[in-house]
């Protein structure tokens, strides 16, 4: 069983969100909080293996309890934020800081409408109770001995001679700001190609993402706009709630977003990018998966390597919050490296060279 202690300043939402998660039969709520100094008392008490956390409440506010129970406890949270900018603003730096992933609630603080997410709030609760004790950030942990596997490779097809022209894809989803906030800074601002990110995210919080990787960051980092060119050295990330693809016109590339839903249920999808990418048959392809659950990026990643000039690189298990997605490839063996995500930037860089051999 999964014991789950849940943390709202509001009544109805502690209950809802009970009721929510005690009809699925892996999960247990063992106990309720309304703030955050009550709940780190019911942590010490009840011994909690995963805890839902209310972004915005008085006493302690969800970020100030979060970093506690991470320094403390070393649990996984699931933040639980409102839609507003605020609400957005604080979400984004919970999972820098550390929290497991988040859910949104549909209107507002108190959302009568809560239902909606239900099924999202189990998955990510029942994913969090799986993972086990949450591995301690990676930038406080000593770095592992690689562990050699034996990985099937997909063939390299050789790059085709003189185009010069490259372009990254990068899908990540549970633990992607972090692992991101450890991949992009590191890129070089004069990167000569444009790096288009699919990280599973609500619409809204997709443009506080890319504001804060864009102030830690040489090279520059956006929200994607709809018909923008796609130009060497920036980072364009998917907007919550659309699909992004890139094609090639005249000029060079270009961004499409659209509505279009996807057999993975996800919007972005990086299986949805990945197999745009993949038409782009004069150009040399860096394919990323990251940290995240299910496998959404391995079916377009499969449709990638079978048009060819691409190198695939996925995750470990090592440094990933969830090892779901890059698994999945993995498994698939359609990965050429498997990296640390403190190697992930190195990689691409060493991939993306200013003249081609």
């Amino acid at each position: 069983m999964i014991r789950v202690l849940v943390v709202d300043d509001s009544a109805f939402m502690r209950k809802m969100i009970s009721d929510f998660l005690t009809e699925e039969k892996q999960i247990e709520v063992i106990g309720t909080a309304r703030n955050g100094e009550e709940a780190l008392k019911k942590i010490e008490l009840l011994k909690p293996d995963v805890i839902t956390l209310d972004v915005e409440m008085p006493v302690m506010n969800g970020t100030d309890t979060l970093r506690k129970i991470i320094e403390i406890y070393n649990l996984p949270v699931i933040m639980v934020s409102s839609q507003t900018e605020k609400g957005k603003e604080c979400t984004i730096n919970c999972l820098e800081i550390g929290a497991f992933d988040f859910i949104t609630k549909p209107s507002g603080s108190i959302s009568l409408d809560l239902y909606k997410i239900k099924e999202q709030l189990v998955e990510r609760v029942v994913a969090a109770g799986l993972s086990g004790k949450r591995k301690r950030p990676v930038s406080q942990t000593v770095r592992p001995e690689p562990i050699v596997r034996a990985v099937v490779k997909p063939e390299l097809s050789k790059p085709k001679p003189g185009t010069g022209r490259q372009i990254v894809c990068i899908g990540t989803s549970t633990g992607g700001p972090r692992a991101l906030q450890k991949v992009i800074p590191k890129l070089p601002k004069d990167l000569n190609a444009p790096v288009v990110v699919v990280q599973h995210m609500p619409e809204g919080f997709t443009a506080s993402l890319a504001d804060r990787l864009n102030h830690l960051s040489d090279i520059q980092v956006k929200e994607a706009k709809d018909g923008e060119a796609a130009l060497n050295g920036c980072v364009y990330i998917a907007p919550g709630g659309k699909n992004i693809s890139v094609i090639k016109n005249s000029e060079g590339l270009q961004i499409v977003l659209d509505n279009h839903d996807t057999p993975s249920r996800h919007k972005p999808s990086a299986d949805y990018l990945f197999r745009s990418v993949g038409k782009l048959t004069d150009y040399e392809k860096v394919a990323v998966i990251m940290t995240g659950m299910g496998s959404d990026g391995t079916a377009g990643l499969k449709d990638m390597l079978t048009a060819g000039n691409v190198k695939a690189i996925a995750e470990s298990e090592e440094s990933c919050v969830v090892y779901g997605m890059p698994k999945a490839a993995v498994k698939a063996g359609l990965i050429h490296e498997i990296k640390h995500v403190e190697d992930i930037a190195a990689s691409i860089t060493s991939c993306v060279k200013k003249e081609r051999v």
